[in-house]
């Protein structure tokens, strides 16, 4: 079995959230639902969080001594930097055969998908040389210009007959540390999309967000 590892960056500051990584969700910090879904994920070689955030280190320190933790230098903490440049810096730390990038902002990711997602693409490498994951969306888009993107007004299909069109959802990227160097980039040539459930992908970038996802986990966890 190769080894994989998955990382997880987490800034102390957050621009349109504050304090979302170590704040509460369902009872308990943001960061920890992923880290706990992460430990779940057979497949999963070893978990490494790159912070920035004294909350976020020493919650992993108390609750996840198992988790590898490493302080992001400070030149790669601007909001500006890119997130290429950072995993560059991470999969120097730690080697492995193939890297999975998650967020703290997926809460609602199960481990159960990520497993399905890694043996599709363990199953396809390297004709696929990596794999992002995506929402299907089947309704009627427009750009800015006002033109139709995925159809055709002229001919009014019910929206499940459209062709679906999808969306990169940002839950998780599967990549090589080498493609990552050559490219700068983690999709590398030959990218696999996997499907996710919409309710399963939400992401935490704005305010309203933050407030279904602690919805949708209250549900699932059954306290109020």
């Amino acid at each position: 079995m190769p080894t994989l590892v998955a990382l997880v960056p987490m800034r102390h500051h957050s621009q349109r959230v504050p304090g979302k990584n170590y704040r509460p969700l369902a009872g308990k910090p943001l960061y920890q639902h992923i880290i706990e879904t992460l430990l779940k994920v057979p497949e999963i070689t070893s978990i490494l969080v790159d912070t920035d955030s004294e909350p976020v280190m020493d919650g992993l320190a108390q609750h996840f001594p198992q988790v590898r933790v490493i302080r992001r230098p400070e030149h790669l903490r601007a909001p500006e930097i890119p997130m290429n440049e950072i995993l560059a810096y991470d999969t120097a730390q730690i080697e492995a055969d193939f890297y999975l990038q998650t967020h703290s902002t997926n809460p609602l990711l199960r481990p159960e998908t990520l497993s399905a997602a890694i043996g599709k693409f363990l199953a396809v490498y390297p004709a696929f040389d990596c794999m992002f994951s995506v929402t299907r969306l089947q309704t009627r888009l427009w750009d800015q210009l006002t033109r139709p993107i995925n159809h055709n007004p002229a001919i009014l299909l019910q929206t499940q007959d459209l062709p679906p069109v999808y969306e990169e959802n940002s839950c998780f990227y599967l990549f090589t540390r080498t493609n990552l160097l050559a490219r700068r980039n983690r999709l590398g040539d030959r990218p696999l999309m996997f499907e996710i459930p919409r309710l399963e992908a939400v992401d935490i970038d704005e305010e309203a967000d933050f407030e279904i996802a602690d919805l949708l986990m209250r549900r699932r966890l059954g306290v109020a």
